[in-house]
């Protein structure tokens, strides 16, 4: 039996965010990059967060940071609220180490340079 996406698709992992995660030019939009960065905290991809990262953001990510956040917190479900052309807002629900649930909800930028798509900010949600 395949494994299903983390992201919440009815594809299998093989079938979608892997193959973003393989080749992030492969994202043909804001919302299937999102979606691969949801995967990739579910899967602990560190470089691939990074590198989805603009250019002109990236600077100011630690990968180490990157990799707490992935890893202290057990990923449960991601919840697409709206999609735009370059924005995306969800909620991505996890359980922290204390075993309580949380709801990181936010509105993330996106930016493509020459024809690929990054993660370029994201403002929290109340």
């Amino acid at each position: 039996m395949k494994q299903l996406c983390p992201c919440g698709s009815t594809l299998s992992y093989q079938n979608c965010c892997n193959q973003i995660h393989e080749d992030l030019s492969q994202a043909e939009s804001a919302e299937q990059l999102m979606r691969a960065r949801y995967s990739a905290f579910c899967l602990e991809l560190i470089d691939f967060l990074y590198q989805t990262f603009h250019p002109q953001t990236r600077r100011f990510q630690k990968k180490a940071e990157i990799e707490i956040w992935a890893k202290e917190n057990n990923w449960q479900e991601l919840e697409l609220i709206k999609s735009t052309n370059s924005t995306v807002e969800f909620k991505a629900y996890y359980i922290d180490m204390q075993g309580e649930l949380h709801i990181h909800h936010e509105k993330s930028t996106f930016k493509q340079l020459n024809g690929v798509w990054y993660y370029y900010d994201g403002k929290m949600k109340a």
